[in-house]
């Protein structure tokens, strides 16, 4: 797992750093070596231009192209303007260094010379706006950041690509295109969310120092970014010694009149997930349509009004909840005072439940909106795993008509419901361009998934995964986040083999719920190589 801290606490460990006897000139040196390296790294690397701003991101540039040349490429710096007006003290001492060392600067140049020595370099090292950049690049570097992209050079960008914020992964007036970013110190939320997932690169994390490490976790990380190898223990032993019912069973409980395919999306995933036994309970006016396309799995029509469930049905789907390992409520449902009602019984049951799309709303519509000032509605002996996109999740904390718009956000909206319940049965799955799977004590950013999964039905597919993973025994469920990301994996796997079947643009979400078993499979294999290769 890496440490992912917001851009506020990179700077206290900066100065933590400092009264540990790393002078921000010796992390300045470090940077730009770290810099150097990555592009070095790259490979036919014989010219480089590197594009300094005026301040200490511009400084690593200026340390990374004194190294560079020492190193034997062709280095040109671009400035915006002449080095020895540098305000900065540190700044100004490294670009004097380089300098003085032979390494020769353009001032300010045309957009038309400046696309000319971009396009003769064989790489190019973004200097330009570090991590405490925030709304839109200004002239010249506005200009810059255009040629770089439209030109197209091999790219490392300093700890963010300029132009997009390291905190909140916005880039409201462009930012460079970077092949390879290299972050100091730690991740932040920026680079993993949003555009950042667009112009970042291979993410390379620099620590700077060796009390870094310590400082970091003294910091408290706002998320934990995973890797292969942190799912080993979500890894199901293979055994032939099973049956349908030690598999885990599912209940899933969804679907209306107009919205009858949302449950078959998610049953179907939690078969393909690895459960058992799913049973599909639909209101009674949807069943035989249901029926016709899920063959293998039994279909219960309920007590229905108005297309949808009515209170009725309530006793019946308490009686098969208590039958079934897992309990997945929500896809399709609509919202009424009956399925309100039913959401609550729920609840009140000691099965394992996930809770997602119109089950969410029915949430918000019993606490007024405020799920954060009522954790009553939902604090239960059994694990709850709550699944909103953001616009659920503002909905659900006071923030319809302005939903979190960032991963930092969307983490705090998260936590508001979390330490409002205060359990840690409870994990909610803030699901956006990156997902975060926040705990109590703890949260977690999986791999993202492809753009391929933004298309209607994806999140019906996630709860019947979520399910299917809840109701297996054998997995970790000491940590519900954990459990929860691993099955964000797998979705995301299952959308990448999607998307090579059916293209970019063109899968739909049973093509990803179809891709799920060969996911599970993907996702297990790579936790044990990897583990393996770290042992």
């Amino acid at each position: 797992m890496q440490p992912v801290l917001n851009v506020e606490d990179v700077r206290r460990v900066e100065q933590a750093l400092t009264l540990k006897g790393v002078s921000l000139a010796e992390l300045m040196r470090r940077a730009g070596h770290a810099a150097a390296q990555e592009v070095v790294n790259l490979g036919d690397v014989g010219r480089v231009v590197v594009l300094c701003g005026t301040g200490n991101n511009g400084g690593d540039g200026w340390v990374a192209a004194e190294l560079l040349k020492r190193a034997g490429a062709e280095v040109t710096v671009v400035c915006p303007s002449d080095p020895t007006t540098l305000k900065g003290s540190l700044a100004l001492m490294v670009a004097r260094s380089a300098t003085s060392a032979g390494v020769p600067f353009v001032v300010a140049p045309s957009t038309d010379a400046l696309a000319e020595l971009v396009g003769s370099a064989d790489a190019v090292l973004d200097a330009i706006l570090g991590t405490g950049f925030h709304g839109e690049p200004r002239t010249p570097y506005d200009l810059w950041i255009g040629v770089v992209n439209e030109v197209g050079r091999r790219v490392v960008s300093v700890d963010v690509p300029s132009g997009l914020s390291a905190q909140t992964g916005e880039a409201p007036g462009g930012a460079v295109m970077a092949d390879v970013t290299v972050s100091m110190i730690s991740l932040k939320p920026g680079l993993l969310s949003d555009a950042g997932r667009d112009l970042c690169g291979s993410l390379v994390v620099a620590p700077l120092a060796q009390q870094a490490s310590e400082l970091v976790m003294d910091a408290d990380p706002v998320a934990w970014r995973l890797g292969a190898s942190d799912y080993l223990d979500c890894v199901q032993q293979t055994s032939q010694d099973v049956d349908k019912y030690t598999r885990g069973s599912v209940l899933v409980v969804a679907g209306s009149s107009s919205y009858g395919g949302a449950a078959v999306l998610a049953a179907t995933a939690a078969a393909r997930a690895g459960a058992g036994y799913v049973t599909l309970a639909v209101p009674e006016t949807i069943a035989t349509v249901c029926r016709t396309h899920l063959t293998e799995i039994p279909v219960i029509g309920l007590s229905a009004s108005g297309g949808t469930f009515s209170a009725a049905a309530r006793a019946e789907l308490l009686r098969l909840a208590g039958e079934r390992s897992a309990v997945v409520c929500g896809p399709g449902l609509q919202v009424s005072a009956d399925t309100s009602e039913i959401v609550s019984a729920l609840l009140a049951s000691d099965r394992p439940l996930v809770l997602d799309a119109d089950a969410l709303n029915a949430l918000s519509r019993m606490t007024q909106g405020h799920l954060d000032r009522y954790p009553e509605v939902i604090r239960r002996d059994a694990p709850l795993v709550l699944t909103p996109h953001r616009r659920e999740l503002g909905r659900l904390v006071g923030m319809a008509k302005e939903p979190p718009a960032t991963l930092p956000a969307a983490l705090d909206a998260a936590r508001q419901i979390v330490w409002a319940d205060g359990g840690s049965d409870l994990c909610v799955v803030a699901k956006g361009a990156a997902t975060a799977c926040v705990g109590v004590d703890v949260a977690l950013v999986p791999s993202p998934g492809p753009s391929a999964l933004a298309t209607a039905g994806t999140g019906d597919v996630l709860s019947g995964v979520m399910g299917a993973l809840l109701a297996t025994g054998g997995r970790a469920t000491d940590s519900l986040p954990l459990l929860c990301a691993f099955g964000c994996e797998v979705h995301a796997t299952a959308g990448r083999l999607a998307m090579e079947r059916h293209g970019s643009r063109g899968v739909m979400a049973m093509d990803v719920a179809q891709e799920l078993g060969l996911a599970l499979d993907t996702v297990e294999e790579r936790a044990i190589l990897r583990a393996g290769e770290g042992s």
